[in-house]
């Protein structure tokens, strides 16, 4: 079946977290099924058309390992041209809103830590710390610096940001890169530039609207981590640090994957909540985050129908 699926590619991969997010783009109108079904390790591949482009659908599960698994299936099993990842996210960002797209150029696995011992610092050296182990360079974060009585100290000390190993394609097995911050594709990029006057979903029902439109936002960073982000201190963090506006729990899984591999990739990421709250907007994710991800699937569809006379061939990374 995969043999006799691929003569009709190469297709474009659509990695989905998860139902609540597929069934939107099931349901569009421009989401042609070509009833072709195949089922294998566990993951579901949906065929289809999307502008009459060719089309694989499969739901990653939650979480990076999750997200890395199905990608790396779909890569190895099919004949992929680009993957394209969607869905809902929190939001770091105190400039964007609830229902926004974000599309990031860069994204990074934000969990991956050396956790310091207490009562070292930033001057002293990390275990293993050296050419191709733990590193200073990504910066820290000092639980101190966040205590509510004022007091600049805490046992749980620090802990250093660490960039991932990859093995790219074309290096010499076993030999490794690292990377912090994983480019998407700059043809992607440059092309989902015109989606940024797309018109939004805005409104739930006659009386329950976003106090603002929703917009898409090209960022410059969003991240990743096996963490459901809910935490007001630890999102402002992100964003004063690193300039993080989307967070998530499967984007770096699915970047790292595509850039170690060599396929362009892009993620759309709709903004369903301000992690941590302080938002003007009542409930947030529990009221909105069925709007941010129809958003989400307008902004991939409309990407799509944008993909016309796109290289395949010329795969270009920032």
């Amino acid at each position: 079946m995969v043999d006799e699926a691929n003569k009709n590619g190469p297709y474009l991969g659509l990695v989905i977290p998860n139902m609540f997010e597929m069934n939107p783009l099931l349901n569009n109108p421009h989401y042609k099924s070509t009833k072709l079904v195949i089922d294998y390790a566990g993951r579901r591949f949906r065929f289809g058309n999307i502008y009459n482009k060719p089309v694989i659908l499969v739901m990653s599960g939650m979480g990076m390992v999750n997200a890395a698994i199905a990608t790396q299936l779909l890569l190895s099993l099919f004949e992929i041209k680009g993957v394209i990842h969607y869905g809902i996210a929190g939001n770091a960002n105190p400039n964007l809103n609830i229902g926004d797209v974000t599309i990031a150029q860069y994204w990074s696995h934000s969990a991956l830590w050396n956790w310091q011992r207490y009562g070292d610092g930033p001057e002293d050296s990390l275990p293993f710390e050296g050419e191709g182990g733990f590193t200073r360079d990504i910066g820290y974060l000092k639980f101190g610096s966040y205590s509510s009585n004022g007091v600049d100290d805490n046992l749980l000390n620090n802990v250093w940001y660490q960039p991932e190993e990859v093995y790219p394609l074309d290096s010499t097995p076993e030999q490794t890169q690292q990377v912090f911050w994983v480019p998407v594709d700059s043809n992607y990029l440059s092309i989902s530039k015109a989606l940024e006057k797309l018109k939004l979903e805005d409104c739930i029902n006659a009386t329950t609207c976003l106090s603002k439109p929703p917009k898409v936002s090209t960022v410059q960073r969003g991240t990743s981590a096996n963490i459901y982000l809910d935490n007001a201190a630890y999102r402002s963090f992100l964003y004063e640090k690193f300039n993080i506006s989307p967070v998530e729990m499967e984007s770096a899984g699915v970047a790292l994957i595509c850039y170690q591999q060599k396929v362009p990739f892009i993620t759309f990421r709709a903004l369903s909540d301000l992690a941590g709250g302080g938002s003007a907007s009542s409930n947030e994710a529990d009221t909105f985050s069925g709007l941010s991800a129809n958003n989400s699937v307008i902004v991939t569809v409309e990407f799509i129908k944008l993909l016309a006379g796109y290289n395949r061939k010329i795969l270009s990374y920032v």
